[in-house]
């Protein structure tokens, strides 16, 4: 009997399961059906570049179509001072202060007029009438922004900020702007080019290089300078044009390079030079170095022995008599060309090659001054050569600078390291003169390039700026 209501329990079972699974189907089917054919028409596409507002550069890399940025004013005010720093490297593009600046007494701390936190990165300021100018990244608004501040307190006059996405990099932004009392141009860690009346913070035009050129990001992002020369600007975006000349006031572009080879864009920022009364662009591509018309961007020469693995990043430093100084980290060296007049072209030769142990650079820019070259080399000391690359001095191993900036202003160079500790050095191709050191940023890599203007100084670490006055 038990067995029995057993079986029949497991058949209504089974009925009831068969039932409930011949509903699903009708249920499954009918939802399809209903899909396609009942309700309004939703049709799903396939997610490929271009739907999303953007688009694919040559090399692969999804660009933005257009970028709508916003202008922001603030509280504060230019201050009444009449100085400049006006670009990488400063004025005459030597990194060399020919203003007057009082430097404090020997063993006395400085003064510091303001300091304000930045963005992670090493982009340096440039000074113009009272204003300072940054190229900074908001990472709370993952904006882009070119910021002016005053000079004398470090508030903010206006930013001209616009969205993008940018992930932590060994810092973000790291390019120097250029400006006039017309223009303001920066170029953002993703390679857009951004142009603003100086004065107010409106925008003039945008350019990007990677969808306008077919240009790739370097890795840690961009960090190539803006050169305004007269009123053209000149980029070296690789990619379709290996250099450019742009309106500065439109943003039409004037001529275009050829890059055959496909040389990409680098660290490094192009700079001028005249040879022969030719003048030119000088550019350290990823490839080689090359030469470029100021007048239609013809290619005039090439140099492709210099080659540098991972970072091309110091910009080339021009010494006079048609030479030009290459420095470079990752044991590239440096070496010394010499540009020469063959029949109708020009033709670059090596004068000299040094290792990395006897001289190169890393990140910094080597200064000219009195015919001898001042730089910070891999191992981090502070070194003197002759224009025939022999050493005149080193610092020693007591007194290494890492990867930290430097400027000269008046007899002395100002040389930072890593962690902030400013060192005053003599201007001296005799010996190694230390004069004093301070501790002025307590943060960490102290990169960013030095500016120096009006009587002030601003130099930066990874996340702090700050600005030093001149002696009182």
């Amino acid at each position: 009997m038990m067995k029995f209501d057993l079986d029949e329990n497991t058949k209504r079972e089974r009925l009831i399961g068969r039932i409930l699974v011949c509903a699903l189907a009708i249920a499954g089917i009918l939802s399809i059906y209903f899909w396609y054919d009942v309700s309004p028409g939703v049709i799903l596409e396939a997610r490929v570049p271009g739907i999303d507002g953007e688009s694919l550069s040559a090399s692969g890399q999804t660009v933005q179509k257009e970028i709508v940025g916003k202008l922001t004013r603030s509280s504060g005010s230019p201050a009444d001072l009449t100085g400049a720093w006006p670009c990488f490297r400063g004025p005459d593009l030597d990194n060399i202060c020919k203003e007057e600046f009082k430097p404090w007494p020997k063993g006395s701390k400085a003064a510091t007029a303001w300091a304000i936190d930045v963005g992670e990165g090493f982009a340096g300021a440039v000074i113009l009438d009272g204003r300072v100018y940054l190229m900074d990244y908001d990472r709370e608004q993952e904006e882009d922004a070119l910021r002016c501040l005053s000079l004398a307190d470090g508030e903010e006059i206006w930013r001209y900020s616009y969205p993008m996405s940018i992930k932590r990099n060994h810092g973000m932004s790291r390019t120097v702007p250029s400006v006039t009392k017309d223009w303001l141009i920066g170029i953002g860690p993703k390679c857009h080019v951004t142009c603003l009346d100086s004065e107010s913070g409106e925008k003039k035009w945008m350019i990007d290089m990677v969808r306008d050129f077919g240009a790739e990001v370097p890795p840690w992002y961009a960090g190539q300078c803006p050169l305004i020369d007269g009123n053209r600007l000149i980029l070296a975006p690789g990619g379709t044009a290996l250099i450019t000349a742009v309106d500065c006031e439109t943003g039409e572009i004037i001529w275009e390079t050829p890059n055959p080879n496909d040389w990409k864009m680098t660290h490094s920022s192009v700079m001028p030079m005249e040879f022969n009364g030719v003048r030119m662009y000088v550019y350290c591509a990823s490839g080689g170095v090359v030469g470029a018309s100021a007048e239609d961007g013809r290619i005039l020469w090439e140099y492709p022995d210099w080659k540098i693995s991972i970072a091309n990043v110091p910009s080339p430093l021009t010494v006079g008599d048609g030479k030009i100084f290459l420095s470079g980290g990752y044991k590239a060296g440096s070496a010394m060309l010499q540009l020469k007049k063959v029949e109708d072209r020009i033709e670059p030769q090596l004068l000299f090659r040094l290792e990395p142990e006897r001289f190169g650079a890393t990140q910094h820019t080597p200064i000219l001054f009195n015919d001898c070259i001042f730089g910070v080399r891999p191992d981090g000391q502070f070194v003197c050569l002759d224009l025939d690359g022999n050493e005149k001095w080193a610092s020693g191993g007591a007194y290494k600078f890492g990867l930290g900036s430097f400027i000269l202003a008046g007899s002395l160079f100002y040389v930072l390291n890593d962690s902030g500790l400013l060192s005053r050095v003599e201007a001296d191709a005799g010996q190694f003169r230390l004069v004093d050191q301070m501790q002025i940023l307590e943060g960490h890599d102290s990169w960013g390039p030095i500016a120096c203007a009006s009587g002030r100084m601003i130099l930066r670490d990874m996340t702090r700026m700050i600005c030093l006055e001149e002696a009182q």
